[in-house]
């Protein structure tokens, strides 16, 4: 894969030719952002993936929420087997499969209960889902580059570990490095969050503060709540977790925090199978997950709440092994500055 990388590096200058020229488009307005009809916060990164987009998404939905506005959540529904506008959650119900929706679309309605929908076309998503819901705000999943709809408030959410790590091979743009943008792209934003996941606080790299110096930064982090049974839904402490061997399914763009997270709860993580992100599970890795569980002879299946709501659907191949998934929240240093922050800008 790196020497993949190193060999595409002659398209980075055309990739971001091409970024460059449709963000001036927009900046000019010859591209113009169209308002729908209700409050919207955009939710994004200048990564792929692996930033902690959809527990912030989760966050300020229920946040919104518990301010008594009529929210919902609109994503494009990365990873789906199915294309258009597809109402995921009504008022009351789920009304669709991860299958036709992605899974992180249905993580964040399965946590928040509230009204959903995928679309490809952010506008036409959002004016449909106001239709069929009556909301009068909307939280877009992982939309800072798509700039066809107004947003009220832009919220970029970046990776400690990645803003802190410069290279080559990291803080470069597609199809080399993981940069969707430029660091340039910042100046879009309303309000970045520094994520440090699992890890220790850390300052910024002094090369980035040129970019965020006028933005107002928050800081957010993960905390384990505790392991979900998949098939009981029954929660379980982390310390009955301690010292326990488990085979880890990871199925996300970055598993190196959820790792992380495991060995802070003192599981055993030697046993490990990690797939690609969003990864579509079928039989063929089930029987794998089987097989290893077995050659390990590990005492449990530990996986990611993400990969959990697309390993359920196979509770009868799986009726033999104990399977649960780490139950994660985010939480911001500054929890009421940012909430205040969040309610001014759509008031």
């Amino acid at each position: 894969m790196t020497l993949l990388k190193i060999i595409l590096y002659p398209l980075v200058p055309v990739y971001a030719a091409l970024v460059a020229i449709r963000n001036w488009l927009f900046d000019k307005e010859i591209f113009k952002a169209k308002k729908v009809g209700a409050k919207i916060i955009s939710v994004g990164n200048i990564t792929i993936g692996g930033s902690g987009k959809t527990p912030m998404v989760i966050y300020l939905t229920n946040l919104i929420k518990n301010e008594n506005r009529k929210v919902g959540v609109l994503s494009r529904g990365y990873g789906r087997k199915s294309s258009g506008y597809v109402l995921v959650a009504d008022n009351k119900n789920i009304l669709t499969t991860v299958d036709q929706c992605g899974d992180e679309i249905f993580h964040t309605v399965a946590e928040c209960r509230v009204p959903a929908a995928v679309c490809e076309n952010r506008v036409r998503g959002a004016k449909k889902l106001i239709e069929e819901t009556n909301i009068d705000t909307i939280i877009l999943d992982d939309a800072f580059q798509h700039r066809w709809i107004y947003r009220d408030v832009d919220v970029l959410i970046c990776e400690q570990k990645f803003l802190n790590a410069p290279g080559f091979l990291n803080q470069n743009l597609l199809p080399t490095g993981f940069m969707r943008e430029n660091f340039n792209s910042i100046e879009r934003a309303d309000a970045i969050i520094v994520n440090r996941k699992f890890s220790k606080k850390e300052s910024l790299s002094k090369s980035l503060e040129k970019y965020s110096e006028s933005k107002k930064i928050f800081n957010a982090y993960y905390y384990s709540m505790g392991f979900i049974d998949i098939k009981r839904n029954i929660e379980h402490k982390i310390e009955e977790f301690e010292g326990q061997k488990s085979l880890v399914v990871s199925g996300i763009a970055n598993p190196y925090s959820f790792i992380n997270a495991l060995k802070q709860t003192k599981v055993d993580t030697q046993n490990q199978m990690i797939f690609s992100d969003h990864k579509d599970y079928t039989l063929k890795e089930i029987q794998k997950i089987r097989k290893e569980f077995y050659s390990t002879n590990s005492h449990s299946v530990v996986t990611t709440q993400k990969d959990a709501v697309k390993l359920s659907k196979f509770s009868k191949e799986l009726d033999d092994i104990d399977i649960f998934y780490l139950k994660i929240q985010i939480a911001m240093d500054e929890e009421d500055r940012f909430k205040k922050f969040i309610i001014e800008k759509i008031s």
